[in-house]
Formats: structure tokens, sequence, C-alpha cells
């Protein structure tokens, strides 16, 4: 992505009510306020940071609402929607929360747009889960990864029978730790029905995986 400094002089952004510095003189992404500034300002480490930060969040976001791998067209979207925007952010919000408020938005078009979720799962067709395999001393530790991906597979087949709302409530209170309130404003609805639906959604989850083992 090409983005331009036109009108970014490094010194105009150099104070300390818009940047800190860690002690090693480098500049600091990770107070908020100053990388709204610089984004705002188009600066193009501020847009580097934003992405190997964010890039990785919002795709598992995406994957998690969608129920694909494919999402790196996504994540893109999503990027570009951010560096479109940005001069438009207030900051009163967290700049997390508007971020995923921005991937949500975008994952709703997504999947408006594909009305069978053969479609979408057929998205992820390309994705190759070619793993190196792995060595185990004894037959005990075979048993337990043998185990433990069994589990893996039917917690993720549980996850992916729940609506893409509730995948991603699930995925930014239990991964992101999102707060409530936060949540709340990512997806308009309001703070007790995100409390319910993740009630819901984990007892959901419990009596999926229970119901498995009971009838092997």
């Amino acid at each position: 992505m090409l983005i331009s400094k036109e009108g970014s002089d490094c010194g105009e952004i150099d104070s300390k009510n818009e940047r800190n510095y860690s002690n090693g003189g480098q500049i600091n992404w990770k107070n908020e306020h100053a990388l709204i500034a610089a984004l705002k300002k188009g600066d193009e480490e501020a847009f580097r940071y934003l992405y190997r930060t964010y890039g990785p969040k919002i795709g598992a976001l995406a994957k998690g609402y969608l129920g694909v791998d494919d999402i790196d067209d996504i994540v893109q979207d999503v990027i570009l929607k951010i560096f479109k925007g940005i001069k438009k952010f207030r900051e009163d919000a967290k700049l997390s929360t508007w971020i995923y408020k921005i991937t949500i938005n975008v994952c709703n078009n997504v999947y408006k747009r594909f009305k069978h979720r053969e479609t979408l799962l057929e998205m992820g067709d390309s994705y190759s889960e070619d793993e190196p395999q792995s060595q185990y001393s004894t037959e005990e530790d075979l048993r337990k990864a043998v185990m433990n991906e069994v589990l893996y597979q039917k917690l993720r087949e549980a996850i992916e029978k729940l609506s893409p709302e509730d995948r991603a409530i699930l995925y930014m209170k239990e991964i992101e730790n999102l707060t409530y309130e936060e949540i709340s404003e990512v997806l308009g609805k309001p703070v007790g029905t995100i409390k319910s639906r993740l009630h819901y959604v984990k007892e959901k989850l419990k009596r999926e995986l229970k119901e498995e083992y009971e009838n092997e």
C-alpha cells in the first residue's frame, strides 16, 4: 500500500503530546493517541505498525465470523477502510473497538453476498493445512495428541454451527478480551443482550461436546 506523506513533516508530529519515545529513542506506537495522530497524518511507519498489530486480529475475527480460512481479501478491505476513514475517527471509542466495528460491517456485507453456506465454505477450499509430522516418543504421547486433535475438531465443528454474530461475540470476549461494553458498541446491541448471547453460546457448546462424547 502506498501512503502519501504529503504535508507530513516529521517535525510536525514530534511533540510530546502526540508521540511517546522509548528509552532507546524509538517511537512508541503503543501510545494510542500518538498512533492515531500519526495515522491521520499519513505516517507510513504508523500504518505498518497498524497492519502488523491488527492484521492478524482482523483476520481471526473475520475467519470466526464467516467460518472460512481464506480471508486475505477481507483483511485488505478492512485496512483500506481504516486508511480512508481514520481522519474522521473522533476518538470517542478505543481504536480497537472502531476497527472491530469496521471488520464486522465488512463481514456482514460479504455474508449477505453469499446466500448459501456452501458457497462460503468453498472460499476456504484453497487453504492448505500441510503441517510437519510430529514425532512422539511414546504411545501415550501419541494417544494424548490424537485425543487433543479430536477435541479440537469437535470444538471447531460445534463453533461452526453457531451464527456468525455468536461466533464474533465468542471471539471478541474470549480471545480478544473485549469488555461487554466494547462488544456492545461494535455490534450495536445492548450489553444485556451480549451477556445473554455469550452465556447461551457457552452452554450450547458444552451441550454439543457432551452429546458428541455420549454418542461415541
